[in-house]
């Protein structure tokens, strides 16, 4: 196990409880299902489906999705690469757009 592995695994110990991995299931579950459901009216609320904001909403919920099943991949860079720390708080703004 390489330094770099030993640190990001330290590093996302932090978010590795129940309750988080709980929460960012039911958001992907929820983003998705709105997409999916009524795509327009979604594309309204937050603010159109733009450059930006597409896949940004595309990889928070595929990542949130890999987090709150509880996968953990084995190498060090897909666990960056689908870091909670960087996914929740996007899909958790892409929803209040969509509530606000």
């Amino acid at each position: 196990m390489s330094n770099l592995d030993h640190w990001v695994k330290r590093a996302h110990q932090w978010v590795d409880f129940g309750l988080l991995r709980v929460a960012s299931l039911l958001m992907s579950m929820a983003s998705a299902g709105l997409v999916v459901w009524e795509p327009t009216l979604f594309a309204q609320a937050i603010g159109g489906f733009g450059p930006v904001i597409s896949p940004a909403l595309i990889w928070a919920t595929c990542a949130a999705m890999v987090f709150g099943v509880g996968f953990v991949p084995r190498r060090w860079y897909w666990q960056v690469f689908f870091t909670p720390y960087i996914s929740l708080p996007i899909l958790a703004y892409i929803l209040f757009l969509r509530l606000a």
